[in-house]
This record gives C-alpha cells, structure tokens and sequence, in this order.
C-alpha cells in the first residue's frame, strides 16, 4: 500500500516556523514528509532538515517524496523524544525550527495489517514503531481490569471505560481477543444501544486509549517539549499539532510554565528563585484549519497548532 497521508494546517505551520533559507529545522514526525517538503522547498543548498520517524513505512515514502532535496536532508529512524541524542550525533548544538505533527497518518489508519483502525477486521497491533515488541493485543488480553479501566478512562475519555474494561476481562477468560472485530463486539456490548446510536463509532475513544498506552504518546510529548525548547537558537520556533485535548492540554501547559517557569507564591512582592522565562508563547489562541481544509481532509478537524518562539 502507498503511504499517503494529508498534511494538516501545512503552510499555517511551515509560515509559523520562519524559515531561513541557510537554517537548520527538525521535523520530528516526518510522516510521509508533507511538512518537510516544504521546509524543505524553502531552504538554500546551505540550509539543512532533519527528519525524524520511528515508523519503517514513512522513513521508505518520506525519503522517496524528498528526493528532490537530498543534499539539504538528512532522515533518521528514532524516536524524537531522543532528539537530544539525535543532534548531537549529527554535530548539532542548535536548530532555528522544530516542528512535531502528532496522532496517527493516514496510511497507518488505512493500513489493515497496522491494527490502527476499528474498520477493518484485521490483528490488534497499532504500534508506531514495528520494532517494539509489545503490541494491542498483549495490552488488551494482559493488563487488569483495573489498568484496562484507568487507560479508557484517562486516555480516552470515555465514561462507559468501567464496563468496557469489565466485558473485555471477562471475554478474555473464553479466549484470548485477537482481532480488532472481536474488541468491537466486546465494546459495543458494554456500551447502551441508545449511546451507540447517537455517538460516533463505539470503539473510537477505546482504540485511542490502547494507541496512547501502547506507544506512550503522551509521556513522550510531555517529556520531550522542555528539551526542544532548549535546542533552539534564540528567536528559533516549536510549532506543535496536536488532534485531541489531552496532547493540547500538555503543550499548552508546557508552553506556559517555559513562559513563566516562576514558582514564587503570587504574595512575593518580587521573583526569588531565580527561574527565567525561555521564550514566549505566539499563539495565545491556537491556529485551527479552516473550513475549507476540513471539507477536504475530514481528519483535520480536532487538529490545533501552538508556537512557541526563543528568546
């Protein structure tokens, strides 16, 4: 299967970043390389991209899409919580832009035998990163009713995560749950006809909680952020996509305290410990797509960036 994959807020996020033509940008989602395309188109033969993916797929048709501009690219298949190690493999002290595109592309969503999609009846994987060894299957028929509970819960959102967590143990103790039709079945059971009649499909907030869990998106993001920021030259930017309140809620949060890390209580006449802020949040609102792309691309409607500038 072709790896294709839409990029969301594309020329909102590239404008974000500023791009110097001799600069030097990370991409750290590289994707099937829609952003760093254009990064790229922007650089001069001085400038340089890194791209960064952990996913075999997207390295293969990011460096297929990119071979235009090889000489100003430079692809690397990691993690980009391990940007630190990446740059300084590469002699790298600072970079004028970092950008991540989060959640699940296109192509791993389509892809049947990724195990991303409630579509199709294919084996529970969803790993990012085909050589992880644990995949949603093992997730699923391995973790307690009480861990199964807290992960629906917290990573998706979902009031009925309780039952949902209980159905699952208790269709587990028959056989083990393998494909992603079977956990369909087991969650609609433990969802009310008349809420699965009205809400989306029943197993979205599900399947995003085992996706979460599995590849440890959030701890990732929310280890990582502080780290990117201190890889930037002064004026450098982060710009950040996020497809769901959970990862917003973390840069957002982020964002703010290396905008104001001050920790002395509001009734200190002045700041005594010392913290300096880092840089300055651009996008006190964040950017969101416009009607027009989401007519055209459907699964850029939760999508939002914030900017984060240097100082």
């Amino acid at each position: 299967m072709e790896f294709k994959h839409k990029s969301v807020l594309l020329y909102e996020t590239v404008d974000e970043l500023n791009i110097k033509p001799d600069g030097i940008y990370v991409d750290g989602t590289l994707g099937g390389g829609g952003h760093s395309y254009e990064i790229a188109k922007r650089l001069s033969e001085g400038g340089r991209l890194i791209g960064i993916d952990q996913d075999e797929d997207a390295i293969k048709a990011a460096s297929k899409r990119l071979e235009p501009y090889m000489d100003r690219v430079t692809i690397v298949r990691n993690n980009y919580c391990n940007m630190d190690k990446v740059l300084d493999e590469l002699g790298i002290d600072k970079v004028d832009g970092i950008m991540l595109d989060l959640g699940v592309s296109s192509y791993q969503l389509d892809a049947a035998d990724r195990g991303f999609t409630y579509n199709v009846d294919t084996a529970l994987d969803m790993r990012m990163d085909q050589r992880q060894e644990i995949t949603a299957k093992d997730i699923v028929n391995e973790y307690s009713e009480f861990d199964l509970y807290r992960i629906i819960r917290d990573y998706g959102e979902d009031r009925f995560a309780k039952n949902i967590a209980k159905h699952i143990v208790a269709a587990r103790q028959e056989k083990p749950i393998e494909t992603t039709f079977e956990l369909n079945d087991i969650i609609k059971a433990a969802i009310p006809m008349k809420v699965r009649a009205t809400g989306g499909h029943p197993s979205k907030r599900t399947y995003q909680a085992i996706r979460i869990e599995l590849n440890k998106e959030l701890e990732v993001l929310e280890n990582s952020i502080d780290m990117m920021i201190d890889r930037l030259k002064p004026e450098g930017r982060l710009c950040i996509i996020t497809f769901h309140s959970l990862e917003d809620r973390i840069v957002k949060t982020r964002f703010r305290n290396n905008e104001n890390p001050c920790t002395c209580p509001p009734s200190f006449p002045a700041c005594v410990c010392g913290k300096v802020p880092k840089g300055r949040v651009i996008t006190r609102k964040p950017v969101v797509p416009t009607d027009e792309e989401i007519n055209e691309n459907s699964r850029s409607k939760s999508s939002k960036l914030r900017v984060f500038e240097r100082v």
